[in-house]
Protein backbone atom coordinates (compact mmCIF):
# COMPACT_ATOMS: atom_id res chain seq x y z
CA UNK A 1 0.00 0.00 0.00
CA UNK A 2 1.47 3.80 -0.97
CA UNK A 3 2.07 5.63 1.88
CA UNK A 4 -0.58 8.09 0.79
CA UNK A 5 -3.36 5.69 1.17
CA UNK A 6 -2.44 4.41 3.88
CA UNK A 7 -2.71 8.41 5.39
CA UNK A 8 -6.27 8.32 3.95
CA UNK A 9 -7.26 5.74 5.26
CA UNK A 10 -5.96 6.10 8.79
CA UNK A 11 -7.47 9.33 8.95
CA UNK A 12 -11.03 8.19 8.06
CA UNK A 13 -10.62 5.59 10.32
CA UNK A 14 -9.55 8.11 12.92
CA UNK A 15 -12.74 10.39 12.26
CA UNK A 16 -14.92 7.25 12.23
CA UNK A 17 -13.20 6.24 15.43
CA UNK A 18 -16.51 7.72 17.70
CA UNK A 19 -19.32 6.35 15.36
CA UNK A 20 -21.06 2.86 17.31
CA UNK A 21 -20.18 -0.26 16.09
CA UNK A 22 -22.27 -1.68 12.97
CA UNK A 23 -24.34 -5.13 14.09
CA UNK A 24 -23.29 -7.70 11.72
CA UNK A 25 -26.75 -9.01 9.84
CA UNK A 26 -26.74 -12.56 9.16
CA UNK A 27 -27.20 -13.75 6.13
CA UNK A 28 -26.88 -17.11 4.25
CA UNK A 29 -26.63 -16.89 0.07
CA UNK A 30 -29.20 -19.38 -1.19
CA UNK A 31 -31.76 -19.31 1.89
CA UNK A 32 -35.28 -19.76 1.68
CA UNK A 33 -37.05 -15.79 1.04
CA UNK A 34 -40.65 -17.00 0.32
CA UNK A 35 -43.15 -14.38 -0.86
CA UNK A 36 -44.75 -13.52 2.67
CA UNK A 37 -48.74 -13.68 2.71
CA UNK A 38 -49.18 -14.20 -1.05
CA UNK A 39 -48.14 -17.53 -2.98
CA UNK A 40 -45.82 -17.15 -5.64
CA UNK A 41 -48.31 -16.49 -8.39
CA UNK A 42 -49.95 -14.02 -6.28
CA UNK A 43 -46.71 -11.90 -6.24
CA UNK A 44 -45.36 -12.56 -9.76
CA UNK A 45 -48.77 -11.00 -11.11
CA UNK A 46 -48.27 -7.86 -8.06
CA UNK A 47 -44.76 -7.06 -8.92
CA UNK A 48 -45.17 -7.64 -12.87
CA UNK A 49 -47.79 -5.04 -12.35
CA UNK A 50 -45.50 -2.75 -10.29
CA UNK A 51 -43.52 -2.48 -13.42
CA UNK A 52 -45.86 -0.83 -15.85
CA UNK A 53 -46.66 -4.25 -17.42
CA UNK A 54 -49.82 -5.90 -18.45
CA UNK A 55 -50.55 -8.77 -16.71
CA UNK A 56 -53.59 -11.53 -17.21
CA UNK A 57 -54.24 -15.16 -15.39
CA UNK A 58 -56.15 -17.23 -17.09
CA UNK A 59 -56.57 -21.27 -17.44
CA UNK A 60 -54.96 -23.40 -20.14
CA UNK A 61 -57.85 -23.51 -22.14
CA UNK A 62 -58.16 -19.67 -22.13
CA UNK A 63 -54.46 -18.76 -23.05
CA UNK A 64 -54.87 -18.79 -26.92
CA UNK A 65 -57.84 -16.63 -26.55
CA UNK A 66 -55.53 -14.08 -24.01
CA UNK A 67 -53.20 -13.98 -26.38
CA UNK A 68 -55.81 -12.82 -29.16
CA UNK A 69 -56.86 -10.41 -26.85
CA UNK A 70 -53.45 -8.91 -25.64
CA UNK A 71 -52.53 -8.42 -29.18
CA UNK A 72 -55.75 -6.44 -30.26
CA UNK A 73 -55.94 -4.48 -27.39
CA UNK A 74 -52.89 -2.71 -28.73
CA UNK A 75 -53.55 -2.57 -32.24
CA UNK A 76 -50.74 -5.83 -33.22
CA UNK A 77 -51.78 -7.89 -36.20
CA UNK A 78 -48.67 -8.69 -37.95
CA UNK A 79 -47.00 -10.64 -35.31
CA UNK A 80 -43.63 -13.07 -34.94
CA UNK A 81 -43.45 -16.25 -33.45
CA UNK A 82 -40.86 -19.56 -33.82
CA UNK A 83 -42.47 -22.41 -34.64
CA UNK A 84 -43.68 -23.72 -31.26
CA UNK A 85 -45.73 -20.80 -30.22
CA UNK A 86 -47.78 -21.01 -33.91
CA UNK A 87 -48.47 -24.52 -33.75
CA UNK A 88 -49.70 -24.25 -30.37
CA UNK A 89 -51.87 -21.09 -30.77
CA UNK A 90 -52.49 -21.40 -34.71
CA UNK A 91 -55.37 -18.82 -34.37
CA UNK A 92 -54.61 -16.99 -31.90
CA UNK A 93 -52.61 -14.11 -34.43
CA UNK A 94 -51.87 -13.15 -38.06
CA UNK A 95 -48.54 -15.05 -37.59
CA UNK A 96 -44.83 -14.37 -39.41
CA UNK A 97 -42.73 -16.96 -39.29
CA UNK A 98 -39.22 -15.73 -38.29
CA UNK A 99 -36.75 -16.45 -41.48
CA UNK A 100 -33.75 -15.29 -39.86
CA UNK A 101 -35.72 -11.87 -39.62
CA UNK A 102 -33.07 -8.49 -40.52
CA UNK A 103 -33.67 -5.93 -37.75
CA UNK A 104 -35.58 -3.84 -40.43
CA UNK A 105 -38.10 -6.68 -40.66
CA UNK A 106 -38.68 -7.18 -37.10
CA UNK A 107 -39.12 -3.47 -36.24
CA UNK A 108 -41.80 -3.59 -39.45
CA UNK A 109 -43.97 -6.35 -37.28
CA UNK A 110 -46.62 -5.00 -35.01
CA UNK A 111 -45.52 -7.68 -32.24
CA UNK A 112 -44.14 -11.01 -30.66
CA UNK A 113 -45.35 -13.82 -28.74
CA UNK A 114 -42.97 -15.96 -26.96
CA UNK A 115 -43.43 -18.72 -23.90
CA UNK A 116 -40.75 -18.48 -21.04
CA UNK A 117 -37.74 -20.82 -19.42
CA UNK A 118 -38.86 -20.00 -15.29
CA UNK A 119 -40.26 -16.65 -13.46
CA UNK A 120 -39.22 -15.04 -10.58
CA UNK A 121 -42.11 -13.79 -8.17
CA UNK A 122 -40.29 -11.74 -5.93
CA UNK A 123 -38.80 -9.41 -8.80
CA UNK A 124 -41.54 -9.90 -11.44
CA UNK A 125 -38.70 -11.05 -13.64
CA UNK A 126 -39.13 -13.26 -16.77
CA UNK A 127 -35.98 -15.37 -17.82
CA UNK A 128 -35.92 -16.67 -21.38
CA UNK A 129 -33.15 -19.08 -22.44
CA UNK A 130 -34.34 -19.31 -26.37
CA UNK A 131 -35.41 -22.04 -26.53
CA UNK A 132 -38.63 -23.74 -28.53
CA UNK A 133 -40.93 -21.05 -28.48
CA UNK A 134 -39.14 -18.47 -27.64
CA UNK A 135 -37.33 -17.55 -30.41
CA UNK A 136 -33.84 -16.52 -30.84
CA UNK A 137 -32.84 -12.79 -28.31
CA UNK A 138 -33.71 -10.42 -31.16
CA UNK A 139 -37.08 -10.96 -31.25
CA UNK A 140 -37.92 -10.25 -28.17
CA UNK A 141 -35.88 -6.87 -28.34
CA UNK A 142 -36.64 -5.29 -31.54
CA UNK A 143 -40.54 -5.50 -32.16
CA UNK A 144 -42.46 -2.67 -29.67
CA UNK A 145 -44.97 -5.13 -28.34
CA UNK A 146 -43.85 -8.20 -26.35
CA UNK A 147 -46.66 -10.54 -25.23
CA UNK A 148 -45.18 -13.59 -23.14
CA UNK A 149 -46.38 -16.27 -21.73
CA UNK A 150 -45.28 -17.64 -18.37
CA UNK A 151 -46.93 -21.26 -16.77
CA UNK A 152 -48.17 -21.02 -13.35
CA UNK A 153 -45.53 -24.09 -12.70
CA UNK A 154 -42.10 -22.11 -13.90
CA UNK A 155 -42.61 -19.29 -11.02
CA UNK A 156 -40.47 -19.64 -7.94
CA UNK A 157 -39.92 -16.96 -5.34
CA UNK A 158 -36.63 -15.62 -5.81
CA UNK A 159 -33.51 -15.35 -7.60
CA UNK A 160 -31.60 -18.04 -5.85
CA UNK A 161 -34.03 -20.43 -6.70
CA UNK A 162 -34.15 -18.89 -10.10
CA UNK A 163 -30.95 -19.56 -10.65
CA UNK A 164 -30.59 -22.78 -9.86
CA UNK A 165 -33.17 -24.29 -11.71
CA UNK A 166 -31.25 -22.87 -14.48
CA UNK A 167 -28.17 -24.50 -13.40
CA UNK A 168 -30.02 -27.98 -12.67
CA UNK A 169 -31.45 -27.25 -16.06
CA UNK A 170 -28.50 -26.51 -17.85
CA UNK A 171 -29.58 -23.66 -19.41
CA UNK A 172 -27.11 -21.90 -17.57
CA UNK A 173 -24.76 -22.06 -20.32
CA UNK A 174 -27.11 -20.87 -22.82
CA UNK A 175 -27.25 -16.75 -23.86
CA UNK A 176 -30.54 -15.83 -21.23
CA UNK A 177 -32.60 -12.87 -21.49
CA UNK A 178 -33.60 -11.70 -17.99
CA UNK A 179 -37.13 -8.80 -18.58
CA UNK A 180 -38.56 -7.08 -15.54
CA UNK A 181 -41.08 -4.87 -17.04
CA UNK A 182 -40.80 -2.60 -20.53
CA UNK A 183 -38.10 -1.52 -21.53
CA UNK A 184 -37.51 1.44 -19.54
CA UNK A 185 -34.57 4.05 -19.09
CA UNK A 186 -34.13 7.63 -17.46
CA UNK A 187 -31.59 10.42 -18.64
CA UNK A 188 -29.85 12.53 -16.25
CA UNK A 189 -33.25 14.56 -15.07
CA UNK A 190 -34.94 11.28 -14.46
CA UNK A 191 -37.13 11.62 -16.92
CA UNK A 192 -38.56 7.81 -17.92
CA UNK A 193 -38.60 7.26 -21.38
CA UNK A 194 -40.07 3.53 -22.37
CA UNK A 195 -38.97 1.46 -25.70
CA UNK A 196 -35.68 2.54 -25.73
CA UNK A 197 -33.52 -0.86 -25.51
CA UNK A 198 -36.71 -2.97 -25.81
CA UNK A 199 -40.62 -3.45 -26.19
CA UNK A 200 -42.43 -0.53 -25.04
CA UNK A 201 -45.27 -2.56 -24.08
CA UNK A 202 -44.95 -6.07 -22.44
CA UNK A 203 -48.30 -8.33 -21.58
CA UNK A 204 -47.50 -11.74 -19.15
CA UNK A 205 -50.18 -14.26 -19.66
CA UNK A 206 -49.57 -16.33 -16.76
CA UNK A 207 -51.61 -19.40 -17.62
CA UNK A 208 -52.67 -22.06 -14.47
Amino acid sequence: MSRARAEILARIREALADRPTVPEVPWTYGQAVGTGSLDTVERFVERVADYRARVDRVGHDRSGAAIAAALKAVGAERVVADAAVRVTWPDSARWVADDMLTADDLDDVDGVVTTATVAIANTGTIILDHGPGQGRRALSLVPDVHVCVVEAGQIVDDVPKAVAQLIDSGMHTRPLTWISGPSATSDIELDRVEGVHGPRTLHVIVVG
